[in-house]
C-alpha cells in the first residue's frame, strides 16, 4: 500500500518539482551580490551560530558578503513567512528549526505561508533538549520534578508556542500525568534566561543553551531528551533512563529557500553548507555545543522532516496542544 504524505511532505514535493521547471541564466553566476541569512529565532541560539558559521565561509570563498538578520516570533512563522515571500533567487535563506514546519501547521489556524512555499537546502544538525530547573526548586532528579507536577504543578518556559520546549512540555504532561503551565518566550535564549532568573521552575530547552549554566551550577540538569547521553555532560541521564522514553525528541536545525529557487543555486548552497560545516574547527565546535552533524539534502531531508511531522501531528492530536 502506498504510504500517504503529511501535509508537509506532499506540499514540499510539489514545491521541489516546481522549482526545476526553469533555470535562469543568472543562476550560473550565483552569487553575484550579498546574501541575507534570516534566522527566525533571536540571536544567541544554535541557528544563529550556524548562520554566522556558514555565512563566514561563504563570504571568504565567494567574496560576497553574507548578512545575518534575526526575525523571531510566532514560533518561527514570522521569519519563515518573510523568506517564503522573498524572490526565489537564493539571496534570502532561512535558518531555523523543524517545528516551524512540523508542528506549527497543526496548531496555528492561520499561517501566512504554506509548506509548499519553501524547500530545504539542508537538515544541518540535530540536538537533544535538556530538562533543567532553577536550583531554588530543590529538584535533583526527574522524579522530584514529577512529584511537584502531581502536587501543586509546575511552570515551564519554552522558546515559543509550537517550539520543541512547548512540544516537550505537552508530551511530558501526557506521559507523566502531571500539570505544567507553559510560559512561551521569543526564542531559546530568553527561555533559558527565565529559568536562570527563577521566573519559571524549569524548562525543556535546547541543550547548547542550557549546558554553560549547568556547568556553573546556575541550572540543575535533570535529564536530556536525546537517545544517547550528552557528549559534553555524560553524567546527565537520558529521559529513557529516567523512565520516560516517550519524551525522547530532538531538534533539527534546517536551512530553507523559496520553493521556486533554481536547482543550480540550491546545489551551490548545499555544497557551501557541506564544506563550511565539515571543517575540523567547526566539527569541534558542533561537538562542544552538543550538536550532531546530519548534512541531509534532497529526498533525505524531506523524509526526515515528514517523519517528524507525522509524529508531532499525532502528539498534537492526542494532547490537545495549542497556541497560547
Amino acid at each position: 500500500m502506498k504510504k500517504s504524505l503529511t501535509p508537509w511532505g506532499a506540499a514540499l514535493c510539489l514545491g521541489m518539482a516546481a522549482c526545476t521547471l526553469s533555470v535562469p541564466v543568472w543562476a550560473q553566476s550565483y552569487p553575484s551580490k550579498p546574501i541575507k541569512f534570516i534566522t527566525n529565532f533571536p540571536a544567541g541560539g544554535p541557528a544563529d551560530f550556524l548562520a554566522r558559521s556558514v555565512g563566514e565561509y561563504i563570504t571568504t570563498q565567494s567574496k560576497q558578503a553574507v548578512v545575518v538578520e534575526n526575525k523571531p516570533g510566532a514560533g518561527g512563522n514570522i521569519g519563515a513567512d518573510f523568506v517564503a515571500k522573498s524572490p526565489a533567487d537564493g539571496y534570502n535563506v532561512l535558518f531555523g528549526i523543524d517545528t516551524t514546519f512540523t508542528v506549527n501547521p497543526y496548531i496555528y489556524k492561520n499561517m501566512a505561508f504554506k509548506p509548499a512555499d519553501l524547500r530545504p537546502i539542508m537538515v544541518m544538525v540535530s540536538s537533544g533538549l535538556l530538562v533543567g530547573a532553577h536550583p531554588s526548586t530543590g529538584f535533583k532528579t526527574i522524579k522530584d520534578l514529577i512529584a511537584q507536577g502531581k502536587g501543586k504543578g509546575l511552570n515551564f518556559s519554552s522558546a515559543g508556542s509550537g517550539s520543541p520546549g512547548h512540544l516537550a512540555a505537552e508530551i511530558f504532561m501526557d506521559a507523566a500525568g502531571i500539570t505544567i503551565q507553559h510560559v512561551p518566550y521569543k526564542g531559546n535564549t530568553p527561555a533559558v534566561t527565565a529559568v536562570l532568573a527563577g521566573e519559571v521552575d524549569a524548562g525543556v530547552l535546547a541543550t547548547p543553551g542550557m549546558l554553560p549554566h549547568v556547568k556553573t551550577g546556575k541550572i540543575t540538569a535533570l535529564a536530556v531528551t536525546s537517545r544517547q547521553r550528552s557528549r559534553s555532560a555524560a553524567e546527565i541521564p537520558t529521559v529513557a533512563e529516567a523512565g520516560l522514553k516517550d519524551l525522547e525528541l530532538e531538534v533539527l536545525y534546517i536551512a530553507m529557500v523559496p520553493a521556486a529557487t533554481p536547482e543550480p543555486v540550491v546545489q551551490w548552497l548545499q555544497k557551501a553548507f557541506t564544506d563550511a560545516l565539515n571543517r575540523p574547527d567547526k566539527q569541534t565546535q558542533l561537538a562542544s555545543m552538543d550538536l550532531f552533524y546530519e548534512g541531509l539534502i534532497g529526498a533525505d531531508a524531506v523524509k526526515r522532516l515528514s517523519d517528524q511531522s507525522q509524529r508531532y501531528g499525532r502528539v498534537v492530536k492526542s494532547t490537545g496542544m495549542k497556541v497560547e
